[in-house]
């Protein structure tokens, strides 16, 4: 089954494309780069396996050994193999990987002034040096934003008011706080004009993370809205 290809935003220097596992996980962050893509094709029938986890709702977690247990083709037991195997990859790097199949994702039930669902262009956070590492492997795919089409949601005037108001005291230290306690300042809008791009099917991601100390930007990225109908993902999140 051959994976959706990845295009390089034109003329965006902050995504590195690298050739293997290894290069992934060893490459240093620096010079603006902030997401580094290790670009596949995968063998396999990633439809097959999804098919056989049969119909649901919301998101559920998969394991070896219930992937061991499908009762699937040759084509999809390589799809199988290669779901175990990233995962293994990551373990081995003492992270703690996660492969869900997804039928829909919850909304924010009190969105107020920002949206800060998985739908929504975000930056993820840290308090310690870390990475995210991602691949979609069936439905649609994630997206991400260029840093310089973004602009963060509570650094836009009107937004930042009715943020005030909820608050109601001062823009202050207080006020920051609130702010990263509620997650508001971890999510972005896009320019007029954006060009949001595909992760792609079969690629392996590995995205910088907004921490203290961060040498570059963090990388901006969303889930792609659910449409009724529309196959489920199967996603790797680490």
């Amino acid at each position: 089954m051959r994976m959706t290809p990845f295009t390089l935003p034109p003329g965006y220097t902050r995504i590195k494309l690298v050739k293997s596992f290894h290069e992934l996980v060893t490459t240093p962050f620096g010079d603006g780069i902030n997401a580094l893509c290790w670009e596949r094709t995968l063998p396999g029938n990633f439809s097959e396996v999804v098919e056989q986890l049969g119909g649901g709702e919301g998101i559920t977690t998969l394991d070896d050994a219930q992937l061991h247990t499908l009762p699937v083709s040759a084509a999809g037991r390589a799809a199988i193999e290669i779901l175990i195997e990233d995962q293994r990859l990551l373990r081995e790097l003492h992270l703690d990987p996660v492969l869900n199949c997804i039928n829909g994702y919850p909304r924010d039930e009190n969105p107020g002034p920002v949206v800060t669902d998985v739908f929504s262009f975000h930056a993820d956070s840290a308090t310690v040096e870390t990475d995210t590492y991602l691949c979609t492997y069936h439905g649609p795919a994630s997206e991400g934003l260029r840093n310089d089409e973004a602009q963060r949601r509570v650094d836009i005037p009107k937004t930042r008011a009715e943020l005030l108001k909820l608050f109601g005291g001062n823009d202050d230290d207080g006020f920051l706080e609130f702010l990263n306690e509620n997650c508001y300042d971890l999510h972005y809008a896009a320019a007029p004009g954006a060009r949001p791009f595909s992760l792609g099917l079969g690629n392996l991601w590995r995205i910088a993370v907004d921490y203290p100390g961060s040498p570059v930007p963090p990388c901006i990225h969303r889930a792609p809205e659910t449409v009724p109908g529309q196959a489920p993902r199967l996603l790797l999140i680490s």
